[in-house]
């Protein structure tokens, strides 16, 4: 099927960033009046002018933000505060889990509404504001890949059209295919260049560039110059027009120089004791992983110091916390506090304080789950004199048809680990 047509007046109510209802307001209009209008309906004149002059001069503001981004698949803006800090302003979220929309609200005050499931949006993309950039930390899942010589013997279609329908990197996919931002930055497991043997990464690029016509660069990034984590995740940057940005020749801190487990523990002595394990789950620990060495492999239990770096937090952590356990000499060890996992993800940093109101539990996976904040900033900081450039070179460009396919999803497949 075919999206319908983006009105003028919705067009120019996205570049005066205003919603629907600021919309009627400022035009001194019902609501009703302006979801009129919103859908197409005939505008005065004067309405149209007014509302013209209104983006106009927002977007010429001095005071407005260098760009405008989207954050979809938030989970607690991980994201967002990475390109807040290079002069964006985020118009629009995207976050399915309660918990985490509890998180991300308490720490954005100023906060526009959260959409809920990312399905909404791309089944009719017109209900994002405009944007200059997309972020979009989407999970990974299965791919139904075919071969394209066989879907062409079968006269069907193949590209993400087909080959990423039930995955939310089509939903994704959707939402850039309608607004064709200026730039994209997505976020991703480092296993993803290899899933299925590399065809899932092969879909996904030949998605952007190919179909989609981005130009896209990639390059895995591990957070050990930033915070005492080793955590190495994908991020793929996309612009619509050609720029001179070159992520392989980025230069990364050193990570030998980088922070230390110490710099984000709390003192023993603040420490609650129940985050010192029990004796029967420290117990359980040792045994699995004795049973494990017997075997000849490393599953088990990792144990770390003050000076050291430690392993990836995942999300399991609120299960025995095995793969980040605290020394404490003379005692069994601990699970971090969700305090120090804020540290450990770069969310409590600096001044910033991280508000936590969830349970233990909730925190450690939206933790798990989370970017690490600096390594955002890096790669934002990094991109965003080409996001300026990108924006010059969209506002240049011809005016494109307003009309993209959209293909009706069929139901989505379970997630992978």
């Amino acid at each position: 099927m075919l999206s319908r047509k983006q009105s003028e007046f919705s067009k120019l109510r996205q570049k005066a960033g205003m919603t629907i209802e600021e919309a009627a307001d400022f035009l001194e209009v019902s609501r009703r009046s302006a979801y009129r209008y919103e859908e197409g309906g005939r505008v005065p004149k004067l309405a149209l002018r007014t509302l013209r002059e209104r983006a106009e001069r927002h977007r010429e503001d001095p005071t407005n933000p260098s760009f405008r981004f989207i954050d979809l698949f938030a989970g607690i803006g991980g994201l967002r505060l990475g390109f807040e800090s290079a002069g964006g302003r985020c118009v629009f979220t995207s976050e399915w889990d309660d918990g985490a929309r509890k998180t991300y609200s308490l720490n954005f005050r100023d906060n526009h509404e959260i959409g809920g499931d990312i399905c909404e949006f791309s089944a009719e993309p017109s209900k994002i504001p405009e944007h200059d950039v997309l972020l979009a930390g989407f999970p990974c899942q299965p791919f139904s890949i075919a071969g394209v010589s066989k879907k062409n013997s079968l006269n069907r279609p193949h590209g993400f059209l087909c080959d990423t329908q039930g995955t939310l990197f089509f939903d994704t996919a959707q939402i850039i295919a309608h607004h064709r931002p200026a730039a994209f930055v997505l976020e991703n497991v480092k296993n993803l260049e290899r899933h299925n043997g590399g065809q899932t990464f092969a879909t996904i690029m030949h998605a952007l560039q190919e179909e989609l016509g981005y130009h896209v660069q990639h390059r895995v990034i591990s957070s050990e110059p930033w915070v005492p984590q080793k955590r190495e995740r994908i991020f793929i940057v996309g612009f619509r027009d050609p720029t001179d940005f070159d992520f392989a020749s980025l230069e990364i801190p050193d990570a030998k120089s980088g922070p230390k487990l110490k710099d984000i523990l709390e003192p023993h002595d603040k420490v609650d004791p129940k985050y010192t394990l029990t004796p029967r789950l420290w117990q359980y620990l040792q045994d699995y992983k004795a049973k494990h060495q017997a075997k000849g492999n490393g599953f088990g239990y990792s144990l770390f110091g003050p000076n050291d770096v430690s392993r990836t937090l995942s999300a399991r952590y609120f299960k025995d916390g095995s793969e980040v356990l605290i020394e404490q000499p003379g005692e069994r060890p601990r699970r971090l506090t969700p305090l120090e996992c804020a540290r450990l993800m770069g969310f409590d940093r600096g001044d910033r304080r991280w508000r936590i109101e969830v349970s233990d539990t909730q925190a450690y996976r939206q933790f798990g789950n989370a970017v690490v904040v600096p390594v955002v900033e890096f790669v934002a900081k990094a991109i965003e004199p080409f996001i300026s450039q990108a924006i010059t070179a969209t506002q240049k460009r011809p005016p494109v048809q307003d009309v993209v396919p959209v293909i009706t999803r069929p139901g989505r497949v379970s997630v992978a680990a």
